[in-house]
């Protein structure tokens, strides 16, 4: 047969151990190409990457050339690779033998042009950078080379125009977590310690993440933990419900952080952003307890407090209402006068009180001063005064009970009021803080675009 007769012919005689030039001074060009079939897996700790890849080779062998017209028209045969000279090109990056299958056989035409396709898996280095996970953008690259051959011997090019390389996505799969932007490609040549030079052909394989996932499971119930901080506030600060609440939160975040710890990428090359993220949202529920804790002492309690100093009452109570557009600020400067006022009203009536106890007479008392009165009549006054005065003592104790409570219930009320400013205040300080942080955090997210 005439396949057979020819195999026989072009291997008869060949040596696979030399270059197959007739001149040793001729270059063998070999082409190259590459389409990514898919992305199998990201290892950003051991900072690997893993992708299953088609590759094709293509060079000429001055050996392996016949006329057609003596092997019926034959015009291509297919031969065991192990039998001619197969180039030495590796891939640089390489760190691990994947699980590649074996093609046993390359295409040789009758001008001598040999074409070795096969696929690989490629188990390279990378330097993944996860700073913007899981909104990050990878670039690897593939450095095809010849590890023994200097560019007078192998030189290297390209099989197909750089741009059908850029946006060849013909063969791949992407319904993993992984999609394929682009492949980029550029040769250049090197030499080590200035030996002789060498041909490179680099493949640069831009991939990004799908962030659809990582969204639902991270950060939305983040998200909803914090909103649900931020809403906390509208509880009634003289309540300690809100403390109880906000500690459930804080424990319900930390039991978050627990259960996604799995899923961030474990790398000692630097934290991603969305690890920051996590803290700096953990140290906000932190400093929002923190306030909430303040509040409820000082509402709290107030029998053992005194009075509100009036510097704390004319920052608060007059110029942060202002400031802070309270709706109730009326409210704050007429209690705040009131009690002013109460306070002197009691001062008047305890004067008042006393004259009437000791410098008061009864008139007819004083009109009958001098004159002769029966001693029966003396003594039965002096017994109404008796039981007159025990009357007034009780009342007087009655009185300074009553007003001693009212001037605890004024002190309790400036501090509450003080607290619910302080609380307003504390509240719009946080809120700007929280929209800050998450202006700056999506502004740096949106970069991945």
């Amino acid at each position: 047969p005439a396949l057979q007769r020819l195999s026989h012919y072009l291997l008869a005689h060949y040596q696979k151990g030399t270059r197959p030039v007739r001149d040793w001074r001729t270059t063998t060009n070999v082409a190259i190409d590459l389409m990514v079939y898919a992305i199998l897996s990201v290892d950003e700790k051991n900072q690997v990457l893993t992708t299953y890849i088609w590759y094709r080779q293509h060079w000429t062998d001055e050996f392996l050339r016949w006329d057609p017209a003596r092997f019926d028209n034959l015009t291509q045969i297919s031969l065991p690779v192990e039998s001619i000279w197969v180039p030495d090109i590796l891939i640089n990056e390489f760190v691990d033998v994947g699980k590649s299958p074996h093609v046993p056989y390359v295409y040789v035409s009758h001008h001598g042009e040999v074409q070795n396709l096969k696929p690989i898996q490629v188990m390279t280095a990378c330097s993944l950078d996860i700073y913007n996970f899981p909104f990050d953008v990878q670039n690897c690259s593939l450095t095809f080379t010849s590890w023994l051959h200097h560019i007078r011997d192998i030189n290297l090019s390209l099989w197909r125009q750089p741009e059908l390389v850029k946006f060849d996505r013909s063969v791949f799969m992407n319904q993993g977590e992984w999609e394929l932007l682009y492949v980029l490609s550029h040769f250049q040549e090197f030499s080590v310690k200035s030996s002789d030079n060498y041909a490179e052909m680099k493949f640069y394989v831009v991939i990004r993440r799908r962030p659809l996932f990582y969204t639902v499971s991270l950060l939305l119930p983040s998200i909803f933990l914090m909103v649900m901080d931020i809403v906390g506030f509208y509880l009634p600060p003289n309540s300690g419900e809100r403390v109880s609440f906000k500690i459930t939160l804080l424990l319900g975040y930390s039991v978050f952080l627990i259960i996604v710890s799995d899923t961030l990428p474990a790398t000692a090359v630097g934290t991603p952003l969305i690890g920051i993220y996590f803290v700096v949202c953990m140290a906000l529920l932190v400093i929002s307890l923190t306030e909430t804790i303040l509040i409820v002492c000082l509402v709290h309690k107030q029998d053992l407090q005194p009075h509100v100093p009036e510097w704390l009452k004319h920052l608060l109570l007059e110029r942060a209402t202002v400031l802070l557009c309270i709706r109730d600020r009326k409210k704050f400067i007429q209690s705040r006068a009131q009690s002013s006022d109460t306070s002197r009203q009691g001062e008047s009536n305890d004067s008042t009180a006393k004259l009437t106890s000791y410098g008061c007479e009864d008139p007819r008392e004083s009109g009958a001063v001098g004159g002769t009165r029966p001693s029966l009549a003396f003594a039965g006054r002096a017994e109404g005064s008796v039981v007159l005065q025990g009357v007034l003592r009780e009342t007087m104790a009655i009185r300074q009970f009553l007003e001693k409570r009212e001037e605890f219930r004024d002190v309790a009320r400036e501090w509450l009021q003080v607290g619910y400013v302080l609380d307003v205040l504390l509240f719009r300080a946080y809120l700007a803080a929280v929209l800050a942080y998450s202006i700056t955090l999506g502004t740096l997210w949106s970069v991945w675009r």
